[in-house]
């Protein structure tokens, strides 16, 4: 018979360490996982480092069979959504758990009681922390390798929601979008891009040397661009600057831009990320000690990026920004694929970037985009875009 289920609160180093190991163990051999950096994992679950635990509290549990280590999950309240949306939401996180109905479904019933005693109505999630961060449960789309910041579960991990009494909260999509096949793209993209006054805009490219003033006008577009978006909740400055530092080692000069209004104000941004993930899977978890030494060796060879932000301010969505947006990526294209141009792992201004790390970059993905958001899911597929992956929400009512 096997072991009765015990779970128990995060307490300690030894918890920690096995919350942050158990999915090197549960999905090695998974030829989709790609294994998060241990340090950033850290970073993220750590009440002093995180500034997201200024407005928001949470419990992390680890379920056991045994001394075995079987499942783990994050229950959580973000006091900056629940104000924002309007609610009474719990969430949860950080789900990870073998296939063991029974081990999941305690982890879901510990979660639920931390949040019931709180007074929330229902759990909401997976997410680690918010709709701003990694989420979902993979549906659909299974074979397809995830991007950066992109969640990648198992096939069993719906089976083991909908036992438990769970019911569809959202579905997510992600596209591939190949950004050299311009003539799948319908012509009135291009049109409505060339109706853009340059005159009245300038693109502003993130900038090493500006990448303080550049990260304060990508957070005045986005939580403008965003609020109406279910679940969504804005970025504070704090926030924003903690997200930055984790950003700032991938972004490239050709894929991360600002245009801005001649009046000065900031009127749309594109953040496309290299998909550091071709690299990542490389150095199972570790920079330290030989793993810089594949990471500089791999980066070489990315050849996808991800749309990963790419918005709009409610007074410009008549302008025809949106559609230059898009533009202004088969741009990028030309220049880190097409014409030869390079695909900096940092920022244009980076003294250490070399010849030796050309590459081409061919497409890549784009997303997530909310399954009712019917004006972006119509204009990526505008561009040619292909739904090539499908992400779960769950809630359960309390």
């Amino acid at each position: 018979m096997s072991d009765p289920i015990d779970v128990t609160p995060v307490r300690g180093k030894r918890d920690l360490k096995a919350f942050i190991d158990l999915p090197f163990r549960l999905h090695e051999g998974d030829p989709m996982w790609v294994p998060p950096l241990i340090m950033d994992v850290k970073d993220q679950l750590d009440r002093k480092k995180n500034p997201w635990f200024e407005h928001s509290e949470a419990e992390f549990y680890l379920a056991r069979r045994g001394e075995r280590v079987v499942g783990r999950i994050s229950a959580h309240i973000d006091r900056n959504l629940n104000e924002f949306q309007g609610n009474d939401w719990g969430l949860f996180g950080w789900f990870e758990c073998e296939d063991d109905p029974p081990a999941a479904a305690a982890l879901y019933d510990a979660a639920a009681e931390w949040l019931r005693e709180r007074g929330r109505d229902r759990m909401v999630g997976p997410m680690n922390y918010t709709t701003n961060d990694e989420l979902g449960v993979v549906v659909d789309g299974f074979d397809v390798p995830p991007s950066i910041f992109e969640a990648c579960t198992p096939r069993y991990y719906p089976g083991l929601f909908d036992s438990a009494g769970f019911a569809k909260a959202k579905d997510l999509y992600m596209y591939s979008l190949e950004v050299t096949d311009k003539e799948k793209v319908h012509p009135a993209i291009f049109g409505a891009a060339r109706r853009v006054d340059d005159s009245s805009y300038k693109i502003k490219k993130f900038s090493r040397f500006t990448v303080r003033s550049d990260v304060d006008r990508f957070l005045d577009i986005y939580n403008a661009s965003w609020e109406k978006n279910w679940g969504f909740v804005p970025l504070n400055e704090h926030e924003v600057r903690h997200y930055a530092k984790q950003l700032l080692p991938v972004l490239d000069k050709h894929w991360a831009f600002i245009m801005i209004g001649k009046d000065g104000d900031n009127a749309a941004a594109a953040l496309t990320l290299p998909d550091y993930n071709q690299v990542l899977k490389h150095l199972n978890g570790r920079l330290l000690p030989f793993g810089w030494l594949k990471f500089l060796w791999y980066r070489r060879k990315i050849d996808r990026v991800r749309v990963f932000a790419l918005g709009v301010k409610p007074r410009y969505r008549t302008t025809g920004l949106g559609a230059r947006l898009y533009v202004e990526h088969f741009t990028a294209a030309d220049k880190t694929g097409v014409t030869g141009g390079t695909m900096g792992w940092i920022l244009e201004d980076n003294k250490n970037f070399t010849a030796a790390d050309k590459t081409g970059v061919t497409g890549g993905t784009m997303g997530w985009i909310l399954e009712d958001n019917k004006t972006m899911n119509k204009a990526i597929q505008g561009m040619g875009g292909q739904i090539i992956k499908t992400f779960r929400l769950y809630e359960r009512m309390l």
